[in-house]
């Protein structure tokens, strides 16, 4: 008589290496978002809570309160606006001017290419603070202050040797048997570069994009000093200027609120874009 084996149903064992794996992801992603966490909580506390010593991680319903954001009112909604306009004009000169630039310094016979690849790379590394009175002296000259220019202009300048270094990688990358047998069809340079190279690069413009994005988002010194007018500053500005009841009074509670809402165009900007930021990133990682 033949007897039917029961399947054993096998037994899963994680390994210690690879539960310490998960152990240091989970630490480095609380450690992370600890800040953030505390921020958004901050922004919901009551004053009272706030102030309460020990400190309320975790407060309760009756000590959570929109108070915060409704006190900001509509004004820094125009501050978002003044400074998603700037971000927006700076993001997009810098990549019209700097995608020719990177496609020429890739692929055209240039005199003199290393020389301008080293000035370049200088630029991008050079600290963009010890540029501010010169700015300021030539913002002075021209007349353009309390003009959004006056930002969209610097913001644009600092952030192009950045644009051309990464998309002149990215334009090493593409196979020239592409552009051999476009100029065959009787595509001339630019045709070429709008309708065939560009398109292949969108991850790369959409990743040099954000980051220049950012950039001018966050902003501050530029943006306080070139622009005084109460209704044309932008939101680094205005939670600077952010003030208490008193001199003695530090207003924790719609700082934070400011900072929140400063920082969720950003987090949705980087989640409608993430796929293409991720094919940027790893874009000519490997060579195939």
């Amino acid at each position: 008589m033949l007897k039917v084996q029961r399947p054993t149903t096998a037994k899963t064992i994680i390994s210690p290496s690879r539960l310490l794996l998960w152990v240091g992801v989970v630490l480095m992603v609380g450690f992370c978002l600890a800040p953030v966490l505390w921020q958004l909580l901050t922004s919901f506390k009551t004053n009272a809570a706030i102030a309460t010593i020990p400190t309320i991680y975790w407060p309760s319903w009756d000590q959570l309160t929109e108070a915060h954001y409704i006190g900001l009112g509509g004004e820094f909604l125009r501050y978002m606006g003044n400074s998603f306009f700037v971000s927006l004009i700076s993001t997009c000169v810098c990549l019209l001017v700097g995608a020719p630039a990177a496609y020429s310094l890739a692929r055209l016979k240039i005199p003199g290419e290393n020389i301008i690849l080293a000035l370049v790379l200088i630029v991008s590394l050079f600290p963009y603070v010890l540029l501010f009175l010169g700015l300021l002296e030539i913002v002075k000259a021209v007349g353009i202050g309390n003009n959004y220019l006056a930002l969209i202009i610097p913001y644009t300048a600092i952030n192009l040797p950045l644009t051309i270094l990464v998309l002149r990688s990215f334009f090493q990358q593409l196979p020239k048997d592409l552009e051999d047998s476009a100029k065959m069809d009787g595509y001339n340079t630019v045709e070429m570069l709008q309708h065939i190279v560009l398109p292949m690069t969108i991850p790369a413009l959409v990743t040099t994009g954000i980051l220049t994005f950012i950039f001018a988002w966050n902003e501050f010194i530029f943006a306080l000093t070139f622009i005084t007018r109460p209704e044309m500053q932008t939101i680094p500005v205005a939670v600077a200027k952010i003030g208490g009841a008193s001199v003695f009074e530090i207003p924790y509670g719609p700082i934070a609120a400011a900072t929140v809402l400063g920082t969720v165009p950003l987090v949705i900007l980087v989640l409608l874009f993430q796929r293409r930021i991720v094919q940027g990133i790893t874009a000519g990682a490997v060579k195939g």
